[in-house]
Formats: structure tokens, sequence, C-alpha cells
């Protein structure tokens, strides 16, 4: 198993991972309300500011508040 860090000591299997996209666009947006409503979001942000959604295999929805840039240097 490959784990990259999401900051605030989380980690999220590499493997796994389809994309990882910034939350501004409005699809994004409705894919981060979707993944709520039906259970399947994970807000690692600890209250800061989401800078990068991470999509993964198994349809869960992970929000950082490291950038996507950031998330990729850590692989």
């Amino acid at each position: 198993m490959n784990l990259i860090g999401v900051g605030f000591d989380n980690a999220v299997n590499a493997d796994r991972i389809v994309a990882i996209a910034s939350p501004e666009s409005a699809p994004i947006k409705r894919l981060i309300q979707c993944a709520k409503d039906d259970g399947r979001l994970l807000d690692l942000t600890q209250g800061r500011k989401t800078a990068s959604v991470i999509i993964t295999d198994c349809d869960y929805v992970v929000l950082s508040y490291l950038t996507s840039d950031r998330i990729i240097e850590k692989e």
C-alpha cells in the first residue's frame, strides 16, 4: 500500500486515487454535495479552505487543504 499525505497527519492510499481536482468548478461542487449527502465525503481540511478534491476508485471524495501540486510532490 502506497500512502500519500494530505495534511494534518492524514493519508490516502495512492493506488485508489482516480483524480485530484480543484474545488472551484460547478461539477466538482455538485460531486462534493452528492458525496456529502451519501456519506462518502471525508473532510480532512480541519476547518481550513479546501484547496483540492481527491476522488477515489471506490467513490469516496476526500477534501484537503493542500493544493494538488503539493499532494503530487509528496508521492
